[in-house]
């Protein structure tokens, strides 16, 4: 397990790359920051036994964000301005806050003069506006902040624009009323869903590694994998699919688990670059899995009217197809390269060790209990789980020393109420980005209900693809890693989700393709993620680097070229909606989730599953150029043909005129095995040379 200074050391490169003030523990800013982060999620707390207006509690939300945003993020690079917070940081945290609430304590007369705003108003929704610019522009940079300046220019010099993309133009009165003074942007859904249910998730993962659970999944990932071939490079995979359920952060994720099993990749004889980048793959995949997705997964929720609950039954085979074929890899580099695994009496037994933290495990099968079994609220459910939590992290210190037969003292008592607090601070400190994010994208998806951008955009397209599916899927593609390469996930998909995923729907209608409005935003949201690891800008890549003392570019090319596997999921899932779990939708509208026809047999999930590893395997394989030796053009060529069979076989059994599509999973295995047992004849063979 991690030392205090470990975990210091740790949470200091997180905020490193983050950009984050470091405050040492002794000053008055440090527990400044902690007196509003813990207050922040005890309000959260509050506001699920206390619901009250909507309208006030994303204010009074995003409110909380913009204090801790000024607090914790300087305004420009600087070892002075890192160290402590100046008097004018205070000024724009008192502005913005005064003008964030003023949807607080005048929401009624607000709701009285819709549409007739005063001048007081248009001042408050002007300041609101460059308040939660600057906001973006400290915690994620220029990049978010120029996309929305961009939509707004957009949304006042409209008139003046080419005629293909021209509109009306909308005066600083309509913009003001759309982005501040109504639910329609800053404080529309993406907020609104970060203030609800994100904000309570956030907290249970900030919990359960102050908890323990993040040390524990890693220890247990290397004690149970170390003694295999590349085995820390598997326990990194392992660690990192089980931390990412509860940490949404591409970077918090890279660096909890990587400075760990980075050195133990390097010391066993991966390269640098290549340990980085196998920790950086894992990482960034890591807010694919259930239960606990990425902020994104929650909003799309909201967007798609589906319970949170359909969202991970939905993400369930993509998202463990994507961590099975990362062991793949790791196991196929760890045999081109003969590297070996750990001595097994270096790593300690494996059921004690599992024994030690299995009470981590019960929260989150708590939580999932209450979600997929009992149907409640994902915001009743998380809340549940937290509380549960909170018994666990209270109890769990005095039961060990019971069961060691130790003295059970008054601090050991207090040690599990000091891990709630710092707990809950965490908390509130991780949420930052987030609600600072879902503000701004508010912006974004007000000024596409403003302007009617996405007809707009969807004739541009249209012309641009050709009408060709495939073309639109990739020029949407494209679209999401550049634009990821400067914004956050959940920023990344609010944007795409708003402008591209309607343009997909309607586009694979006109080509034939009847979609559950899911896929398009499943595709929109995987390519948000993969953005992290994107070079040049991947920051999860720069962490990984400064861990491994690897350049920093050559570490994001590599992870890129991991995660490519991840790149053909969503085209995959888009083509066969089964891998989403859903076998049909109603024609005439698709975008309604209660006409979705889910799979629910639980042997056909099993072959599903099956399927879509395997061919994730040929195709890991082919790009890998390995089996179990090096590969020829013939079996290259064979392995790619298996993927379809394999991932699309009701697609190809129609294409083909084939009478069942179980026949095309038949030949799918039948190419696979030949290219198999060719491959073992030929190992063999070298063996026995040698």
């Amino acid at each position: 397990m991690k030392t205090l200074v470990e975990r210091l050391d740790d949470e200091k490169l997180i905020n490193e790359f983050e950009g984050q003030r470091d405050f040492e523990k002794t000053s008055w800013q440090y527990w400044f920051v902690a007196a509003v982060a813990f207050s922040w999620s005890l309000y959260q707390l509050y506001i699920v036994l206390d619901p009250g207006n909507s309208a006030h509690i994303r204010a009074i939300h995003l409110a909380f964000g913009i204090v801790l945003c000024f607090s914790m993020y300087a305004m420009y690079k600087s070892t002075k301005l890192r160290s402590t917070i100046t008097w004018y940081d205070f000024l724009f945290a008192a502005i913005g806050v005064t003008v964030v609430l003023y949807q607080w304590y005048a929401y009624k007369d607000l709701s009285m003069r819709s549409g007739s705003w005063t001048q007081t108003d248009i001042i408050v929704g002007v300041l609101t506006v460059l308040v939660v610019l600057e906001a973006s522009r400290r915690v994620m940079g220029l990049p978010l902040m120029l996309v929305a300046i961009f939509f707004l220019a957009y949304d006042y010099f409209g008139a003046y624009l080419p005629d293909a993309i021209a509109h009306k133009g909308a005066s600083i009165n309509k913009m003001v009323g759309q982005m501040v003074l109504t639910t329609e942007g800053i404080f529309g859904v993406p907020l609104g869903v970060s203030a609800s249910f994100v904000f309570l998730f956030v907290l249970f993962g900030a919990l359960l590694d102050r908890a323990g659970a993040g040390e524990y999944f890693i220890k247990l990932s290397y004690t149970l994998l170390g003694r295999y071939d590349g085995g820390p490079a598997k326990a990194a995979v392992a660690a990192s699919g089980m931390f990412g359920m509860i940490s949404g952060s591409s970077i918090a994720n890279t660096v909890t688990v990587g400075t760990f099993t980075i050195p133990l990749m390097k010391r066993l004889g991966f390269s640098a670059h290549k340990a980085a980048a196998v920790e950086t793959a894992a990482s960034v995949n890591g807010q694919l899995m259930p239960p606990i997705m990425g902020a994104a997964a929650f909003i799309m929720a909201e967007f798609l009217g589906l319970d949170y609950t359909d969202i991970v039954f939905a993400a369930f085979i993509p998202a463990f197809t994507c961590y099975f074929a990362l062991f793949y890899i790791v196991h196929l580099e760890a045999k081109k390269n003969g590297l070996k695994g750990e001595d097994p009496s270096v790593l300690g037994r494996i059921w004690p060790i599992f024994i030690k933290g299995i009470h981590y495990f019960i929260p989150i099968f708590f939580l999932m209990y209450t979600l997929i079994i009992l149907r409640q609220s994902a915001q009743s459910a998380a809340f549940s789980a937290i509380m549960f939590l909170m018994v666990v992290m209270v109890v769990q210190k005095p039961l060990k020393a019971f069961f060691n037969k130790e003295k059970i003292t008054l601090p050991l008592i207090v040690e599990g109420f000091a891990d709630i607090g710092n707990g809950m601070v965490m908390g509130g400190k991780n949420m930052v980005s987030i609600a600072i994010a879902t503000a701004v994208a508010g912006i974004i998806v007000g000024s596409v209900t403003l302007t009617g951008i996405g007809l707009i955009l969807a004739e541009v397209i249209d012309n641009l693809s050709g009408g060709y599916i495939l073309a639109v899927l990739v020029l949407t593609m494209i679209v999401s890693l550049v634009l990821g390469m400067g914004l956050p996930t959940t920023a990344n998909y609010i944007v795409m989700a708003s402008l591209t995923a309607p343009i997909i729907m309607s586009l694979a209608a006109d080509n034939g393709y009847v979609i559950p409005m899911l896929a398009a935003h499943m595709f929109v949201f995987y390519f948000g993620i993969l953005a992290d690891d994107t070079p040049p800008v991947g920051m999860a890549a720069y962490a990984a680097a400064a861990i491994a003392k690897s350049d920093p570019i050559i570490t994001g090319i590599q992870s890129f070229i991991y995660d490519i596997r991840t790149g053909i999921l969503p085209f995959m899932f888009f083509f066969n909606n089964e891998l989403l779990l859903i076998s049909g939708v109603d024609a005439s509208d698709p975008n309604d989730p209660s006409k979705w026809i889910w799979i629910t047999n639980p042997l056909e999930i099993v072959i599903i599953f099956a399927g879509s590893v395997l061919g994730m395997f040929a195709f890991t394989s082919a790009t890998q150029s390995f089996v179990l030796t090096k590969i020829n053009t013939i079996e290259r060529v064979m392995l790619i043909c298996v993927i379809p069979f394999m991932m699309l076989p009701k697609l190809v059994a129609t294409k083909l005129g084939l009478p069942s599509h179980y026949i095309a999973y038949v030949i799918g295995l039948v190419l696979y095995g030949i290219v198999y047992f060719g491959q073992r004849a030929k190992f063999k063979k070298q063996e026995a040379l040698a």
